[in-house]
């Protein structure tokens, strides 16, 4: 991995270098805001729609007649192509902007407006897959969110989750000079500034360890079966020539596939 390697990517989806701004909870992590632009963005970019998006689908997998539940749905695009490829899906986030859009996508879908972490509108053992794409590394506290999602799963289902790569989040923050305030052991903090489509809002995510991670994970319920770190889908070396030609491999997101036990 190039030193800055993850700022470049970052920027590729308007994200910045994390600030030291003091931001009041409401104002953060406010998707309606800037719903349309981060959409626009997330259609045709690289780590999205290049690299994060086929790399979920991939660990998928075969997935018609699969019942699947997208945790943080956004404005719907890989609940729409899990369900091109046969699967029936269900989905919330608590973007009620973001759903609006997934509608207009999506047309006639089940989705609704539900937080992560909170008790979630659906009865036990309804889904065979989970599919929690970037959305576990807004949480400070994966217990409550994890619990939920393994009682939703059916005993032998999945969840398939991506996350931000801790490796590389570390090392960005080592780049900026902040290692003393962000080490990589601990569970940290911090808020960056997005800006797409001409919006612009304010994020605060959560940076944990590999292991912390993992005790999460299995402290809920679940059994490991996969850890990836994919390479970009390859139409992306025709899509973004120069930038594949110089790093064809990267650290940006880390992907699980875990079985409810």
């Amino acid at each position: 991995m190039i030193s800055n390697e993850h700022q470049e990517h970052a920027s590729s989806t308007g994200r910045t270098t994390p600030s030291a701004v003091t931001v009041d909870p409401p104002k953060v992590n406010d998707y309606n805001s800037f719903a349309e632009g981060y959409t626009a963005e997330n259609e045709t970019n690289l780590i999205n729609a290049h690299y994060e998006r086929p790399a979920m689908l991939a660990l998928a997998g075969d997935v018609a007649g699969r019942r699947i539940l997208d945790a943080g749905c956004g404005s719907g695009p890989l609940f729409a192509a899990l369900r091109d490829r046969g699967a029936v899906v269900s989905g919330f986030d608590a973007s009620a902007g973001m759903l609006e859009l997934a509608r207009r996508r999506l047309g006639d879908a089940d989705l609704q407006v539900a937080e992560l972490g909170s008790p979630l509108p659906y009865a036990d053992d309804t889904f065979d897959d989970v599919v929690a794409s970037l959305v576990l590394h807004y949480l400070e506290d994966w217990g409550p969110a994890l619990a939920e999602l393994r009682r939703v799963l059916r005993p032998g289902g999945r969840l398939i989750a991506s996350v931000d790569h801790p490796f590389a989040i570390n090392l960005m923050h080592r780049q900026a000079g902040r290692e003393a305030e962000y080490k990589y052991f601990d569970t940290t903090n911090w808020t960056e500034e997005w800006t797409m489509g001409g919006q612009t809002a304010l994020m605060s995510l959560w940076h944990r360890p590999l292991h912390a991670m993992i005790e999460a994970f299995t402290g809920a319920g679940f059994r490991i079966t996969v850890i990836s770190e994919p390479e970009p889908d390859p139409a992306a070396r025709e899509l973004f020539p120069e930038v594949i030609a110089a790093k064809p491999r990267f650290l940006c997101f880390l992907f699980f596939v875990l079985q409810a036990e």
